[in-house]
């Protein structure tokens, strides 16, 4: 094992150690993973930063996507590190002005996202930030957004990943990257 792979597994347990589990929200079934455990400690929430600026200090991103609402958290204080704008995802009917959105699919209903006509300039390179990726379908509405206003999804850049929900699978063809990944509900 490496050092770098050794240092990606501490992170994680540590991530892990942090994170509040709640069963059954927002519905029956569902294990939430709820990360403002994690974000309340200033050290490992500099850590989550630290992290994804690692990861990204050399991708030539123009700006940070975020995605409402805990995108907004670690997308922001990302595209701070790297220096670069940051660009607020809404959920529909919070933004003013002209906007254009896209629906989705969540693993547990319907949701549609929201974006300002000009928050994107023809051939940004963009980075897409939440806080978790499920089955991707919040992701996937974010990168084509971006598309749709000429942008260039770069990435997409998650604090947790539900493995067993194959939310990569609908980024298929994106680096798409998590620093903490649960296998199973139980975990």
């Amino acid at each position: 094992m490496t050092k770098a792979s050794t240092r990606t597994g501490k992170v994680e347990a540590e991530f892990k150690a942090a994170i509040r589990k709640v069963p059954d929200f927002p519905k029956k079934g569902i294990m939430f993973r709820d990360i403002t455990t994690l974000w309340k400690d200033g050290r490992l929430l500099r850590k989550c930063t630290d992290v994804l600026y690692g990861r990204y200090k050399n991708k030539k991103i123009d700006a940070v996507l975020g995605i409402e609402a805990r995108g907004f958290v670690v997308g922001a204080t990302l595209a701070e590190r790297l220096r670069v704008g940051f660009i607020p995802l809404r959920k529909m009917g919070k933004l003013p002005g002209e906007k254009i959105s896209e629906s989705y699919d969540l693993e547990y209903g319907t949701a549609t996202l929201e974006i300002h006509r000009d928050a994107i300039e023809k051939g940004e390179r963009i980075l897409i930030v939440d806080d978790l990726i499920a089955t991707g379908g919040t992701a996937l509405a974010a990168a084509k957004l971006v598309e749709v206003l000429g942008g260039k999804v770069v990435g997409f850049a998650f604090i947790v990943e539900l493995s067993a929900l194959r939310g990569r699978d609908a980024l298929k063809g994106h680096d798409v990257y998590s620093i903490v990944k649960y296998v199973s509900e139980g975990e």
